[in-house]
């Protein structure tokens, strides 16, 4: 039962993932609509990033402590391109060039997008199995 409450946790984190990606996205065709100045969009999307970076670690620390290795290796690629984000210090958005780099910054977000609903269908499905799994157990 305990690796189906991890599978939660998992999905959970997952979801919060997504959460900060839409919200990122949101702001950018916002932006890209002139619904929203440069500078607004700019700290929104600075206010989240730090924490989308640190909750991917997370998960990614906490798939290596449970065990779960492949999926673990699965969120590394992403991991890592956050971290040479971060070292490279390209990981905030600029006000001043936001308009320049406005496609490039969907699109990246868009990649992650789509990397995260893999891993949120790859921890949904199992989920499901382990749970099915308990079940079929204690009978």
């Amino acid at each position: 039962m305990g690796d189906v409450w991890a599978w939660l946790l998992f999905f959970f984190v997952v979801v919060a993932l997504l959460v900060m990606l839409v919200f990122q996205l949101m702001c950018l065709a916002d932006l890209e609509f002139d619904y929203i100045n440069p500078y607004d969009s700019a700290s929104r999307i600075n206010s989240v990033v730090l924490p989308e970076f640190i909750t991917q670690g997370v998960l990614c620390v906490l798939f290596l402590v449970t065990g779960h290795w492949v999926m673990c290796f699965l969120c590394l690629p992403y991991l890592y391109y956050n971290v040479r984000l971060y070292v490279r210090r390209q990981h905030l958005v600029d006000v001043t060039e936001i308009f320049n780099l406005l496609s490039w910054e969907k699109k990246q977000r868009l990649f992650k997008l789509g990397y995260i609903i893999l891993l949120l269908f790859t921890c949904l499905f199992w989920m499901i199995y382990n749970a099915l799994e308990d079940d079929e157990q204690s009978l």
